[in-house]
């Protein structure tokens, strides 16, 4: 099996549990920030790694989540400021799952990710301010070492590559 796994990052969270889910699989496999991923095309398993934008997938995620091919494997996994069980983040995978509509969507994971106190000095000045600020301060760690055996986890119990 040929996988490939391709992440969007600006703060290392996302790139955390992609190097996770890598140094998992086996097999002929890839790591690829998004900016450097090649086309997935020939690829049996892809997961893709994207953090919130606006409550959406950041707009290379959503370019590259586009380009999935009918019935390709595909596992999503995010990192964001808000709860992992939160409206906003729930909202978010759903957009990623609308977008790679053709795929084969086999697993989702998301998890809170720390917040650089840059961004939340922003979103603070925000008004209205945006629905993951209230959360952000328990995502300070995040993700930790539970976060990426529980992205893991997802493979193994689906007896993925």
């Amino acid at each position: 099996m040929k996988s490939l796994v391709v992440y969007s990052s600006k703060s290392g969270n996302t790139r955390k549990l992609a190097e996770a889910l890598y140094n998992h699989l086996s097999g002929e496999k890839e790591l690829c920030a998004i900016a450097d991923a090649p086309d997935p095309a020939g690829y049996n398993f892809v997961a893709v790694g994207f953090w919130l934008q606006g409550g959406q997938p950041d707009p290379d995620s959503q370019a590259y989540l586009a380009r999935l091919e009918e019935g390709q494997g595909l596992y999503l996994f995010a990192t964001h400021g808000a709860a992992a069980d939160s409206p906003h983040a729930r909202n978010a995978m759903n957009s990623a799952k609308a977008i790679a509509a053709r795929a084969h969507v086999i697993a989702t994971f998301s998890c809170p990710g720390q917040v650089s106190e840059k961004v939340l000095e922003m979103a603070a000045k925000k008004d209205p301010q945006p629905p993951w600020l209230a959360d952000a301060p328990a995502a300070a760690g995040h993700p930790d070492e539970t976060d990426m055996q529980n992205v893991v986890r997802m493979l193994v119990e689906l007896d993925l590559p």
